[in-house]
């Protein structure tokens, strides 16, 4: 790993914080970020990963959000841990002035990027299995602490960084399912019941000896916990495009993870959350390719039109249960 200076802002950042003594770090800028520059930084007591939170995302739609989501990344970080152990990396500290969040840094050497394991086909049904744990864990730790709520006042950057992007402006482009679309965001909003994440997206999920651990917490916000479910769940329906030949994988996975989850939650009925996170799902499927932050394997019109027909299907049609997106999904996939 080449190295270079770091920012004076990452320096300053570390300094104030007690994890370095020195003026002049040396560090390597890490790929993949959209919404923040992201360092790993050598320092006396080994390399920290820092991120500081862009006001300008980097996406070819003009979307910017405020910058001191990083305080509540931050927050969730240290909930998760308290939920479950290693589900996410270890905070080491965050400055609220310059927007510096750090954590301790997990090498490559050691975590593989689930995103990368899944366009390769290599689609292991336990991670989905650990994964749907983890997230019920941290879930009904957050819904049975409910003063946790008020250390999250981010409504509004949840609706400017998720549901206006992906379900609004999905609306625009879609003006016969814009009542449907604007459903969702309503639902949303009215079931706010614990502590969501707001992007379990495989490319911020990697994969260690101890299981998935869950990055990128920027839109971390107290909503409804349907959407971290039907979030992820999204994805592994995308792959199916992407990777065609692990089709039948990636929907065992879709199975495993759904069922496992459901039937670790205990802060309210599964049922009524299935429910939320299946009417959902539909519309998360759409944006993907209608909305601001559409996935960037998705490419040719053929491809788009089999998630424009089976979102609008269900969209119109809502389901009541994640087997019946994936059963339309895969009966999709065979015209």
């Amino acid at each position: 790993m080449s190295t270079e200076e770091v920012p004076k802002e990452f320096v300053r950042a570390l300094q104030e914080l007690g994890l370095t003594k020195s003026s002049a770090l040396q560090g390597s800028p890490l790929t993949g970020g959209v919404s923040s520059d992201i360092w790993c930084i050598e320092t006396e007591d080994g390399r920290v990963c820092a991120k500081r939170a862009l006001s300008k995302l980097r996406v070819a739609a003009d979307w910017r959000a405020p910058v001191e989501r990083n305080q509540y990344e931050a927050r969730w970080l240290q909930i998760a841990h308290l939920a479950r152990a290693g589900s996410a990396p270890e905070l080491l500290g965050q400055h609220a002035e310059l927007g510096v969040l750090v954590m301790r840094y997990l090498p490559p050497s050691d975590f593989q990027l689930w995103k990368k394991e899944l366009h390769a086909g290599r689609v292991d049904a336990s991670t989905a299995k650990e994964l749907g744990h983890i997230l019920a864990s941290i879930h009904s730790y957050a819904a049975k602490r409910s003063e946790l709520a008020q250390e999250f006042p981010t409504d509004k950057i949840f609706f400017e960084i998720r549901l206006a992007p992906y379900l609004m402006a999905t609306a625009e482009r879609h003006p016969k399912l814009a009542s449907a679309l604007h459903a969702l965001v309503a639902q949303t909003q009215q079931n706010a019941k614990t502590l969501v994440h707001g992007d379990v997206s495989p490319k911020n999920i990697l994969l260690g000896k101890n299981g998935p651990v869950l990055l990128d917490a920027e839109c971390a916000t107290w909503s409804d916990p349907a959407f971290d479910l039907a979030f992820c769940l999204n994805h592994l329906l995308l792959k199916c495009l992407w990777t065609p030949s692990s089709t039948s994988d990636f929907l065992h996975s879709f199975g495993v993870l759904a069922q496992t989850y459901l039937q670790a939650v205990d802060w309210e009925q599964p049922q009524a959350l299935e429910a939320r996170a299946a009417r959902l799902l539909p519309g998360l499927l759409l944006a993907r390719v209608d909305g601001k932050s559409p996935v960037e394997y998705i490419t040719e019109d053929s491809q788009r039109d089999h998630v424009r027909r089976t979102a609008t299907a269900l969209l119109v049609s809502p389901a009541s249960q994640l087997q019946h997106i994936a059963q339309a999904w895969a009966q999709e996939l065979t015209t």
